[in-house]
């Protein structure tokens, strides 16, 4: 059973997998296609998501086996979540991992699993498969997310 504000309490390293798991707001921003220039920390962030998104929840169509269907899919750890600097600023890994409380919007707050796309922190209805465009053209679809 998750405590409450198990993330204030515990270092992000000693979470158990359900508190790990619900850390995640279900923005799903980090599905993102972004660029990263090799020896730069910045980040640009595109309006592009990968193939598995399902467009009407934002969460992954088939979340058991991403890491089989997309081998990039980053696995996401707590040391990852430490230097992830292509996690957004909002990303409740990112800031547990720097020791920040979460958003006020986010499902462990709120009890409602729907309040970030409800609040609009999600990528909901602002986002195209990367089914849906050349792939040529990616680099076209960068846009500004968040700071």
């Amino acid at each position: 059973m998750t405590k409450p504000k198990f993330w204030l309490e515990k270092p992000i390293e000693d979470l158990n997998p359900e508190e790990w798991e619900s850390l995640c707001d279900l923005c799903s921003k980090c599905c993102l296609h972004k660029f990263i220039e090799q020896g730069k920390e910045e980040v640009q962030f595109t309006n592009v998501v990968c193939r598995y998104m399902d467009m009407q929840t934002c969460l992954c169509s088939d979340y058991e086996n991403r890491h089989d269907n997309v081998p990039d899919c980053v696995l996401l750890t707590p040391k990852l979540a430490k230097g992830a600097n292509w996690l957004p600023k909002t990303c409740a890994y990112r800031l547990v991992a720097d020791g920040k409380d979460i958003p006020w919007w986010h499902p462990l707050k709120t009890g409602d699993p729907q309040s970030t796309k409800k609040t609009g922190n999600s990528v909901f209805g602002k986002v195209v498969s990367e089914d849906e465009i050349d792939p040529d053209d990616l680099e076209d679809m960068v846009v500004e997310w968040f700071g």
